[in-house]
Parts: structure tokens; sequence; C-alpha cells
């Protein structure tokens, strides 16, 4: 596939996703740059903002399969990943819902540690064990979740090392003026219906998108660029604000996420206002604060832009 098509692809799955996704369309793109990457998004927002939605219309633009699990608290992790039943006399594997392209784990953050457990070996490594038994899951899997503030009454914080195994964290936020407002409206008048994904149409096929994802890999990043990338993880641990910085797979999410926008764009190469543009994204749901600075209001978000501003941009020959 040629970077011109590749582009073209990009487009046309940008917008059939946007025919029924009324919001902020940076947002959409960095969700297909994640699937490109083949990451782990966290939505994190007020509920009925659309985040459901958007997830099922993408995983339906890309020609994949998908499955919806709803967390609850009484939610097991057999219920997720599958267990054996015992069926004419023998033991059975019956899978769950994990095993699928696209897993939409919708409040995420309503089910109790041990059940968000159950998804770490698949975010991670593409496979998940079930009674000693190690099953690689399709490709491409990754995980779309969606999470309430944990202010919301019935909810538990994901623990951290669940949160590090999402590529990038978004915040899609509410509608951006009323004539968006009225878009929505709109568009549920002219669908006849609350769900319109029957309405949706694959604007590429589950191997173009293989295709796709495959071509990030090729795309070339310069060693000031990997320096670049290292000193601004770096100093997220060094800030004096910061409890405990990124982590290295924090540094893997930017160049994973820089190479797929590079291509989006039309480029094979990366530039530092590729890395620049999803740094928040990638790096802030990865830093712990100090107590204090927490308690006085502080977030993540404005650690990530301090640490951008101090670090010097590499300038290409």
């Amino acid at each position: 596939m040629e970077t011109e098509v590749f582009v073209k692809k990009s487009e046309e799955i940008l917008e059939v996703v946007s025919e029924y996704f009324v919001g902020k369309k940076d947002v959409i793109k960095r969700v297909l740059a994640a699937a490109l990457s083949n990451g782990n998004v966290l939505f994190e927002d007020f509920p009925g903002l659309g985040k459901t939605l958007l997830a099922k219309v993408f995983a339906r633009a890309i020609g994949a399969d998908y499955s919806r699990i709803q967390f609850t608290p009484d939610l097991l992790p057999s219920d997720i990943t599958g267990t054996k039943i015992l069926r004419d006399g023998k033991f059975v594997l019956q899978k769950g819902p994990i095993f699928t392209h696209v897993l939409l784990a919708d409040e995420i953050n309503r089910s109790p540690p041990k059940t968000q457990s159950a998804l770490l070996e698949a975010m991670e490594e593409r496979q998940v064990t079930i009674e000693g038994e190690t099953l690689r899951l399709p490709e491409p899997f990754f995980v779309l979740a969606t999470q309430n503030p944990v202010e919301q009454e019935g909810t538990y914080p994901l623990p951290e090392a669940q949160i590090d195994r999402f590529l990038i964290r978004l915040k899609p936020g509410y509608p951006e003026s009323v004539d968006d407002e009225m878009e929505i409206l709109r568009r549920r008048i002219s669908w006849k219906m609350d769900d319109p994904i029957e309405l949706v149409k694959p604007a590429v096929s589950l191997q173009e998108f293989r295709e796709m994802q495959m071509m990030t890999e090729n795309v070339f990043v310069d060693e000031k660029i990997l320096k670049y990338i290292s000193e601004i993880v770096r100093a997220t641990r060094s800030h004096e604000m910061v409890e405990i910085g990124s982590s290295p797979r924090g540094g893997l999410a930017l160049l994973k996420m820089a190479r797929s926008l590079a291509l989006m764009d039309g480029r094979n190469y990366v530039i530092p206002d590729d890395v620049k543009s999803v740094a928040v994204d990638c790096l802030a749901h990865r830093i712990m604060l100090k107590i204090e600075y927490e308690i006085e209001g502080e977030n993540q978000e404005r650690i990530v832009e301090d640490v951008l501003n101090s670090v010097k941009v590499p300038k290409g020959e």
C-alpha cells in the first residue's frame, strides 16, 4: 500500500465515524492513530457524551468484529475471558466476549480490581490464559474502554498496572457549541432509531486495516526524535510535583502514536510536532502526583505541558 492510499483510507475511516459521532475531530483522529498502533484507548469523562457510540462506530468503520462488556460490581473474570464447562462428559472451552477484534469495555471502573485484572494479559500480550491453557486473541485486538470519573458513586480506581497498558487516555468533553448539540438531535431524527450501528458501512476491510497497521512500523524515526521522546519521559519523573513519573511504556506510546500521525499526514518520517501533539494523551495518565499537589487541584496534564516547555525541541538539518 502506497502512502497516498494510506492517507486516503485514513480519511475515509475518519469520514465514516464523523457521520455518526458529533464531536471533536481530533479525538477521532487520535483513536484511529492508536488503533493503527494496535493500542488500547481509555475514554474518561461523564456518562452520556457519546463515548460508547464512538467506539462502536469506529469498530464497524474498520471492518472489525467487536464485543461489548458492561462492567458491573458483580462481573466475574470468567465472564470476560471464558471458562471450561462440562458437556457430554468432557470439559469444553466456552470462549468469552474478549475473543474479538475490538473489545468495548463500558464503564470499566464499575467493577472491582479483581475483575479488571482479567484484561491485563490480553491488553499487553494479546492472549488469555484459561485454566492453564494459553490462547491467542484475534488480530488485530485492542480495547476501547470508557471510564466514569472516580468521584462518581460506585466506581473503583483502575490499578496503576492496568492504566499503564492504555496507549492513550482521551477526554472527549461536552459538545463545543449549540450547533453541535442541535446536530446530535437532527441526526437522531434522521436515523429513526437510538442506535444507528446497523447503518454504518465499513470504510475499509479488516485486511486493509491490517496492512495499514504494518505500514506504521516502517515510518522513519531519527535519533534526535528518539532522544527527544526519552528526555520528555525522564523529565516527568523529576518534576517537583510528581511522586511517580511515566514508565518506559509511555515513551513507546509516544513513538507509536507519532509514527501513526506522521503517516496519516502523508509523511514517512516523524517530526517533533507529532510527538508534542500527543504527549498529554500518552503520558498524563501514567503520572502520579504528590498528595499535597493533588489536594491543591493540580493535574497530570499540567505536568506534561510543563515538561514540553522545559525540554529542548530538536531542530532538523
